[in-house]
Order: structure tokens, then C-alpha cells, then sequence
């Protein structure tokens, strides 16, 4: 089903990602037809039979929302068509577990470019206990889906009161640099931390264990990030217009390239945690990305960094409105591990179901 007739627009357009999720898309749609983009209905699935270069995963999304979606002309669109056998979300559950995506990987085929195509998904064999079988699983499945979603949920409210507190202050106040209220750390590794406390900073303002292979680096000329710290990555080219950075909001230090910049605040003056709200706001990154300079490499210098300017009220009001950052942060890790454990339970559910349905599971070609 294509959009001919033009009904879905921008806002409709959506990814899909190896983690099984419909994404906002990261193409750029400037002046792109969206008449061939096809539309994913309600209970209908999508994947991308590209499986190259995703991390031996397969990028696949199942929609179960009130709304239609559309996904890129290439992808594939399919839907359960004996519903009386299978259901859709049972079957989502099935493909939601590493087995499937090392099963997709495994028949891919191809030379430049290896692909999990429909033929080869049609020929998939699945085991199938009986329909209520099926449902009490999907109903285990679902209830922890719910208590995720209504995570998510609470986190925009939160988003959105974090926002407004601080568009109050830039109507009400006069911004400052922040230059001022900034101190530079270029603290190196003399703490003996391992390789276990390396950190890689992302473009979504976060800390995660570093993707580099640490074999035999030396680490005395990383630098130290203390709690209360943050970091951040000059070089803004090549990242999606954004900048790479995060917060040590822990009570451990890690380690950071030497290519990072690491600073703390005055803490009588202005708090980190409130100067974060300023920081993974995407008017920053727009920022950073406008004020970086060079030729084959563009950075956003410290001159740069202490050049922004927002506003500082006094250390009650910023711990105020701090306070809600930690409520954001705190629901958004317990969403995030709830998304794990979903995904996690994925293979027991299958498991589970197959074993209690017994003599009676049926082994059926998709």
C-alpha cells in the first residue's frame, strides 16, 4: 500500500531500528516525493532485508498504535494473514529475540550487500502452541509493555515541565555567559582506573561503556571525570548536526578520551545538574553546531563553550528545577531498563508457551 493519494505527510515518516522499534526518520527529506512510501496499518510489520553492517541484527518494528505509519519504499510491509493460527503479536514476540536476529543474519545472502529477503522469510519454520496459549502470553507480554509505556509517557510530562520552567527564566531574566562559573579539568589517569571505567559520550547527551578496543592502550593520558563533572567531545563534524556529550551524575569516576573536554562548576553559584537542562536541549546542539570553526574538522571550542549564555537565578530556584531533571533522569533509566527486561523475557515467553502447549505445538512455515 503506497501513499498515492497523498494522506500521511512528514510527521507520519518513520525508521525502523535493530532494537525493534518504528523510529523518527534520520533521512533528509527536503524536497523528497513521499507518494511511493509505503504505509504500515495498524497490526502490520516491517522490516529492512538489508542485514549488512547492523551489528548481526535485523532491523524490524511491529505496529501495534492507533495510527498509521510510513516507512521507505524499499523496506518490506507484511501482515499476519491466518489470524486464526497466529496472532500478530504473538509472532512479534517471536521475532523480538537474538535467535531470530542470528537466524536472519545466518540466511542472509548476498556479496557487497547480504539480505534477509521475503522468500527466505516466508520459508522461516515457527512452532505454534494453540491460540489461547498464545494469548495468555501476549497478555504477559502486554501488561509489561503498558507499565513501560505509561514510564515513557510520565518522562514527556516531565520533558515538558523542564522546558517551560526554563523558557520562564529566559523571559523573565538576563542570560550570562557561563564562562565565569566554569572550571576546566584536564586531570589525567593518575587515579590507576582500568579500562573498565572507560566511557564513550553520545550525541543524546549520555554516558555508555566505550565501543573502542581497548586492548593494549595505554590509558595515562585519558582524562578523569569526576562526579559532578561534565564532558564533551569538540569535534561536531559528522554527527547529525549534534554534539557529544554527558554527565557523571554518579558517585564514581570514569575516564574519557584525551580528545574530550572535561569542566565542573562553581557549585555556590551555578549547578551542574541545572546547567544540563541547557545542555541536551536541541536549541544547543543547533548552537554548538553554528558557533564550531575549521577547515576538514569543525569544533566547538572551550573560548566557545564559555561564550553561552543562559540564565543563572539563584542556587534555589536552580535546585528546584534541577530536582525535576532528577525525577526525568530517574524515570528515564527505569524505562530504559524496562525496555531491557521486555526484551529479555522475550525468549522465556516463547519458551514458556511452547512448552505448556505441549504435544499439541504445531511447526508451520511463515
Amino acid at each position: 500500500m503506497r501513499n498515492y493519494d497523498g494522506v500521511y505527510m512528514l510527521d507520519d515518516i518513520r525508521g525502523i531500528s535493530t532494537s525493534k522499534e518504528f523510529i523518527d526518520t534520520k533521512a533528509n527529506m527536503d524536497g523528497v516525493s513521499l507518494s511511493s512510501y509505503k504505509v504500515v496499518n495498524y497490526q502490520e510489520f516491517a522490516y529492512v532485508a538489508d542485514t549488512s553492517r547492523r551489528g548481526d541484527k535485523i532491523a524490524l518494528a511491529f505496529n501495534d498504535g492507533e495510527r498509521a505509519i510510513l516507512i521507505s519504499s524499499i523496506y518490506t510491509v507484511f501482515r499476519v494473514s491466518r489470524r486464526d493460527i497466529l496472532l500478530s503479536d504473538y509472532l512479534f514476540m517471536y521475532f523480538n529475540r537474538p535467535e531470530f536476529d542470528r537466524y536472519a543474519r545466518f540466511n542472509s545472502w548476498g556479496s557487497a550487500r547480504e539480505t534477509f529477503d521475503w522468500d527466505i522469510m516466508c520459508e522461516s519454520e515457527i512452532n505454534l502452541p494453540d491460540i489461547i496459549v498464545q494469548q495468555k502470553y501476549i497478555d504477559i507480554y502486554n501488561s509489561m509493555l503498558a507499565n513501560q509505556r505509561s514510564y515513557e509517557r510520565g518522562l514527556v510530562d516531565l520533558k515538558l515541565v523542564c522546558d517551560g520552567c526554563i523558557e520562564d527564566l529566559r523571559r523573565k531574566m538576563l542570560c550570562k555567559k557561563i564562562g565565569p562559573y566554569l572550571i576546566e579539568s584536564n586531570q589525567q589517569n593518575d587515579m590507576g582506573l582500568t579500562a573498565d571505567s572507560v566511557r564513550g559520550l553520545t550525541t543524546s547527551k549520555e554516558v555508555i561503556s566505550t565501543k573502542a578496543d581497548m586492548a593494549g592502550v595505554s590509558l595515562d593520558n585519558y582524562k578523569v571525570v569526576k562526579p559532578g563533572q561534565i564532558a564533551y567531545v569538540p569535534d561536531t563534524s559528522r554527527r547529525g548536526g549534534k554534539i557529544s556529550l554527558g554527565f557523571n551524575n554518579t558517585m564514581e569516576s570514569f575516564l574519557v578520551s584525551s580528545i574530550s573536554t572535561v569542566f565542573g562548576t562553581n557549585h555556590e553559584l551555578l549547578l551542574p545538574d541545572y546547567l544540563m537542562l541547557f545542555l541536551t536541549r536541541a536549541e544547543f546542539d543547533r548552537y554548538a553546531r553554528f558557533n564550531s570553526w575549521g577547515s576538514a574538522r569543525e569544533t566547538f571550542d572551550w573560548n566557545e563553550m564559555c561564550n553561552v549564555q543562559i540564565p543563572i537565578p539563584d542556587i534555589g530556584v536552580q535546585k528546584a528545577i534541577a530536582d525535576i531533571y532528577h525525577a526525568y533522569i530517574t524515570r528515564k533509566r527505569i524505562s530504559e531498563q524496562l525496555k531491557a527486561q521486555i526484551k529479555d523475557i522475550c525468549p522465556i515467553l516463547i519458551r514458556g508457551s511452547l512448552e505448556e502447549g505441549g504435544g499439541n505445538a504445531k511447526t508451520a512455515k511463515l
